[in-house]
């Protein structure tokens, strides 16, 4: 597929070239940022500690409160991007690449500014103490310095996969993972910087990805460039924009109280080796993740674009084409994570008393898995034809309503047990709610 003419043929190719050559990109570049953080932990557990692994785990809430900022413009530019050219509104789909580079930047200082200021208040917060705090806010503080850097490179390569360019997209986010590696062992082992090298690894590599994204922008063959005039916020892209990356934003929001929640559980119930835990877990289970929202990334522009062009069996189409997909992804995470959970674990520490913790919560944290690819892919298929109160409704429902009510009601009656089922009682329960959602919205396009 030709990059240059690909938003021309979302509207006419075969639903499942398109979303091969759209979601393999995505899915190859997502997985290699998840591969990263699999070998940034390790990295950290093997060169700085079991300890460090804990530390790095209380940092979870915050990076996804950095992320639900980062989501609220990324995600809704994209779709609007999508909806905008297949309704041929070439202009109005520039001036929203001005706006999303605006807003990053914008958004990105001022939560900067207010972290940095309140950051060991917040890791304490967290269930942060003495033996961790340390290590959190040697990492965090850097992060935090190179936030602006992480929001404007993601809003951008959400930018670059709308537009039609999956493989610049896909390059972009390799090039920042294969510099991280690069730099990760040689900051934390020979320059000995510990857990501060690992952050300093991860702003230096998006950097770069950055300057070659504001490149490729910068060259005016493309479809979608820079130029004058696109840079000023306009009230209706900026109300788009947020209203469509609210539910995203409302997710990731979420997700950091209840990853604030299993935190302070774990803490309480099993000490700072159970966060570690959890902290080696979380990474294993968004290697999988990732391969899916890759899937949903393939998906979003051909969705979107479809919707705007009144296609709406090819929207049915890709949507069912993707959820099949990710359904088999999940179901081979739920496979191997049961099957082989000591082997995996090893690569992260030597530690037999985190091996045990993480193993005990891997078996349970994955035991209906495979729910997962379809609930993702459904909440996705809402985003994608811009309707973001179904999606926000589906995502608050699953972590509020679910979730977030297991975790503070198991936990006093099975202790640390409790806390681990929370995580696949909430996703059991949200995928029958979100089952009828889909067949009914499926049920309107059918009729429109």
């Amino acid at each position: 597929m030709s990059e240059n003419n690909s938003p021309l043929i979302l509207g006419t190719e075969r639903i499942d070239k398109l979303l091969k050559g759209y979601a393999i990109p995505a899915i190859i570049a997502l997985t290699a940022a998840s591969l990263y953080n699999i070998a940034d932990s390790i990295f950290i557990g093997h060169g700085v500690g079991a300890l460090a692994i804990a530390g790095l785990a209380l940092t979870f809430p915050l990076m996804n409160l950095a992320a639900a900022f980062g989501s609220l413009v990324g995600v809704g530019a994209s779709t609007l991007i999508s909806v905008k050219l297949g309704q041929q509104e070439y202009e109005g789909a520039n001036k929203a690449l001005g706006n999303v580079l605006t807003l990053n930047i914008i958004i990105g200082i001022a939560f900067t500014a207010v972290f940095l200021y309140f950051l060991d208040p917040i890791l304490e917060f967290f269930g942060a103490g003495e033996n961790t705090i340390g290590y959190a806010r040697d990492y965090m503080q850097i992060i935090l310095a190179g936030n602006v850097v992480t929001h404007t490179y993601l809003g951008l390569n959400a930018v670059l996969r709308s537009s039609g360019h999956p493989k610049s997209a896909m390059y972009a986010t390799l090039a920042s993972v294969v510099i991280n590696c690069v730099l990760n062992p040689i900051f934390i082992f020979g320059f000995g910087w510990g857990i501060k090298g690992s952050a300093w690894a991860t702003v230096i590599s998006q950097l770069i990805s950055l300057a070659w994204q504001i490149a490729h922008f910068a060259d005016r063959r493309q479809l979608l460039h820079f130029k004058k005039g696109i840079y000023r916020l306009k009230a209706e892209f900026v109300r788009s924009m947020l209203s469509i990356g609210l539910s995203p934003f409302l997710m990731n929001l979420c997700s950091s109280l209840v990853v604030l929640l299993i935190n302070l559980g774990l803490k309480e119930h099993g000490g700072d080796m159970a966060i570690g835990a959890y902290g080696i877990v979380n990474r294993i289970v968004f290697l999988f993740v990732m391969v899916i929202m890759g899937l949903n990334q393939g998906m979003q522009p051909i969705a979107g674009y479809n919707f705007g062009a009144r296609r709406f069996e090819r929207v049915t189409h890709v949507t069912r084409l993707t959820i099949f997909w990710a359904v088999g992804v999940a179901t081979f995470g739920f496979i191997v994570c049961q099957l082989f959970p000591t082997y995996i674990l090893k690569l992260f520490t030597t530690d037999a008393v985190l091996i045990a913790e993480a193993g005990y919560g891997m078996r349970i944290v994955f035991a209906v898995f495979p729910v997962v690819g379809f609930q993702m892919v459904a909440t996705n298929f809402f985003l994608s034809i811009g309707k973001s109160g179904q999606a926000i409704f589906l995502s608050l429902t699953r972590q509020l309503l679910f979730l977030v009510p297991c975790l503070i009601v198991l936990p006093r009656f099975f202790g640390i047990a409790g806390v681990w089922v929370s995580l696949p009682a909430a996703d059991l329960i949200a995928t029958v709610l979100t089952a009828f959602m889909i067949a009914a919205q499926f049920r309107k396009l059918s009729y429109a």
